[in-house]
């Protein structure tokens, strides 16, 4: 019978009301822990007709006095996050051992099993975390919070902390979460990458050693960089201000080659903030910021405040991508044989090995990859447009050239003369099964001024 164990964990000790009501936490839902304890005291009192003793938690040897702290806990937590915008929220505790022990030894005293009910670092997690979302109107997300707030019990002297009503700040860590913006960017100049690119002569630093000295690196002007800019330094500066966050990683769904444009539809990409004290910008505003400053050479559209599921999704969706590409070749082509030949390329499956301009820095593999489709026009016997709808990871400037045959087949191996790339647009970067852009996966309702495809395909 429940009185009877109530009984027993009585006659260890004094126990306070939440200590006491944690054992039978099981039962009667919608009550705290303290109300449960109170009942049993309660109950037990009136069956044997005995004085009704309640026991405070500063007298309580099983806590020792942390339950009377819940509401201190959730002030100093709450004034920790002043200046935070968050929608959501969780609650960590650590429990100092002695006090895990003590909470086996009262179950073991009364006969009960060891792990029955709840432990006091879910109740506190509970009851702390209920306090504070009643303070900021917030809610609890047990899978990923805004922010997470983690307690450490052991930080403070519950004593001083009952008679004080408050609980020092260092007990308390409060850890902000990233927040993401989701878009797709264009890239309208030559020449730029798309993240920083540190100088790989002075490692990003500028300097030098020289004989009186550091001086300007040689290598890249002391600019740090390999390029003067960069799609990641375009559009981090802004996405971090705007959310008042530390700083910020480009994410991006593949990249082109720095000579190749990203034109058209764009290529989907996500900003990382960490430690923002801003959520919500205004996707809108900052789309603009963006585009004017970057004075035509980048431009950004669709920005919209995203899940952090999204990076993973931008990295890891199977997507197709479409080219454009300018071609020279060694010999003069005869245009019954070009058609030919991309007819035969249509559809096909090609083998290639990892490419020589990136093998220095990728895994050494053959790769088989799929090309959906592949058209042109030839507008000289030497020189042509080609344009290939392929599947991710096709490289296309092997796929003309083939590489010394490290691609097979190839435009130019089955045209019988050398090939080259002279110029390279992305015109396109799709998934495959279905768009990058499904609701799940942002925080922000669609704009008005969004594409009806992308608003249909994320109904």
């Amino acid at each position: 019978m429940i009185t009877e164990d109530a009984r027993e964990l009585l006659e260890t000790g004094a126990v306070c009301d939440s200590c006491l009501g944690r054992p039978v936490a099981e039962r009667s839902f919608g009550l705290t822990n303290a109300e449960r304890g109170r009942a049993l005291r309660t109950t037990v009192a009136m069956a044997d007709d005995d004085d009704f003793d309640p026991a405070t938690p500063e007298e309580c040897w099983v806590c020792e006095g942390y339950c009377g702290t819940f509401d201190a806990i959730a002030e100093t937590i709450v004034d920790a996050l002043e200046g935070v915008d968050f929608a959501t929220y969780q609650v960590g505790t650590r429990v100092p051992p002695l006090v895990e022990e003590n909470e086996r030894l009262l179950r073991e005293d009364a006969g009960l099993e060891p792990d029955v009910g709840e432990m006091l670092k879910q109740e506190c997690n509970r009851e702390v975390g209920r306090r504070v979302g009643a303070k900021t109107g917030t809610d609890v997300d047990f899978d990923r919070p805004d922010v997470l707030a983690v307690i450490d019990l052991e930080a403070f002297d519950p004593l001083e902390a009952i008679e004080s009503d408050s609980v020092t700040s260092h007990a308390v860590d409060v850890q902000v979460n990233p927040a993401f913006v989701y878009g797709r960017y264009r890239k309208l100049e030559r020449d730029i990458p798309q993240t920083e690119w540190p100088c790989r002569e002075c490692g990003g630093s500028g300097v030098q050693l020289g004989d009186d000295g550091e001086e300007p690196c040689d290598y890249c002007g002391g600019s740090g960089y390999m390029y003067e800019t960069s799609v990641e330094q375009v559009v981090r500066p802004h996405v971090v201000e705007a959310m008042d966050g530390e700083e910020g990683t480009f994410h991006g769904a593949g990249r082109e080659d720095v000579d190749a444009l990203m034109l058209e539809g764009g290529r989907p990409f996500v900003l990382e903030v960490t430690r923002p004290n801003v959520r919500d910008p205004d996707p809108a505003e900052l789309e603009r910021e963006i585009n004017a400053a970057a004075a035509g050479a980048v431009e950004v559209e669709g920005l919209r405040l995203a899940t952090y599921e999204m990076v993973e999704r931008v990295k890891e969706h199977d997507a197709s991508k479409q080219y454009r590409a300018d071609v020279e070749f060694a010999d003069p082509i005869e245009e019954a044989d070009f058609e030919a030949v991309l007819e035969k390329l249509t559809g096909t499956t090609v083998d290639q090995d990892t490419p020589q301009r990136v093998d220095h820095r990728r895994a050494s593999l053959t790769r088989e990859r799929t090309v959906y489709d592949i058209d042109g026009e030839l507008l000289e016997p030497t020189r042509a447009e080609v344009r290939v709808h392929g599947e991710g990871g096709l490289y296309i400037k092997e796929l003309i050239s083939s590489d010394e045959g490290r691609t097979v087949p190839s435009l130019a191996g089955l045209l019988e003369t050398d090939a080259e790339v002279t110029a390279l647009d992305v015109l396109g970067v799709e998934g495959e099964d279905e768009p990058f852009e499904l609701e799940a996966y942002f925080h922000d309702e669609p704009r008005a001024d969004d594409s009806d495809d992308t608003a249909q395909a994320a109904e």
